[in-house]
């Protein structure tokens, strides 16, 4: 592994990513930072550690009014080191938060020093401060809890039905049906969706019907008996019932509301 530079108590104002350039990257935040994964705007709290890939697109920046705090290594890795850090499992191009950054810290400091005096083990004292870097990285990443993907089973089949329980009320949605396409029992079902959403597989029902008749009242002058049928209820007072148990009126208090709302 070849150190290319160690830069340490940088600050800036702005944004920056791509232009650290072509080779591996690993900053150490100091202060809390956004990014963005999967399309989505997060942030870090405290101190953070991100190990950036060769053609990395993440970019990084600075809360509001405040200052990013970072250090840098620039480095070079052999085939030997990219096999190693991938054995450790590390996520990359996004930040792991740390309960602190001591080791990690400590040993950028040690790098830093030895770069100025280069002994003879210089390259041995280098490979090994950061293969203990990625350790502690791997420890802390380990800290992470694990994604709703790793912990429940059948995830990402469960969001799918629940999307499609919210696209299409008015279908019947018989968890035995359910059941049977996923090849799973009634009892393990329901606990696997109340895992995954917080809410049963009933409640969600529901809720996509009641969502769907309030919009029908609110955009449509159809009555209640049709919006009743459009929303899945072979019963119109089943229905109202329900409706007002969720929405605290009856459908046709909540149209004259969502139409006249100087009245609420």
């Amino acid at each position: 592994m070849k150190i290319n530079r160690i830069q340490l108590n940088c600050r800036r104002d702005t944004a920056f990513g791509g232009e650290l350039g072509a080779d591996p990257v690993l900053l150490l935040f100091r202060s809390p930072v956004m990014y963005m994964d999967s399309g989505e705007s997060l942030r870090t709290d405290g101190a953070s550690v991100a190990l950036l890939t060769s053609g990395y697109k993440q970019s990084f920046r600075p809360l509001k009014g405040k200052s990013l705090r970072y250090d840098l290594v620039s480095f070079r890795t052999s085939a030997a080191d990219r096999q190693y850090i991938a054995s450790m499992n590390l996520p990359q191009d996004i930040p792991i938060e740390l309960k602190d950054d001591f080791v990690i810290s400590g040993a950028l400091r040690s790098m830093q020093s030895q770069s100025m005096h280069r002994g003879k083990h210089f390259s041995e004292f280098m490979e090994l401060s950061m293969r203990t870097i990625f350790i502690a990285m791997s420890d802390a990443a380990e800290d992470i809890p694990p994604s709703p993907e790793e912990r429940i089973p059948r995830y990402g089949e469960l969001v799918k039905l629940r999307r499609n329980i919210y696209d299409a009320p008015v279908n019947s949605w018989s968890v035995d049906e359910m059941c049977e396409d996923m090849q799973i029992s009634r009892t393990y079902f329901h606990r696997l969706y109340f895992a995954a959403f917080g809410v049963t597989f009933r409640q969600d029902v529901i809720e996509s019907r009641l969502l769907r008749a309030a919009e029908l009242l609110k955009d449509t002058d159809k009555s209640v008996a049709e919006i009743a049928v459009d929303c899945g209820y072979d019963s119109e007072s089943y229905f109202m019932r329900q409706f007002k148990k969720h929405k605290n009126c009856t459908p046709s208090e909540y149209r004259r509301r969502a139409l006249s709302p100087d009245e609420q």
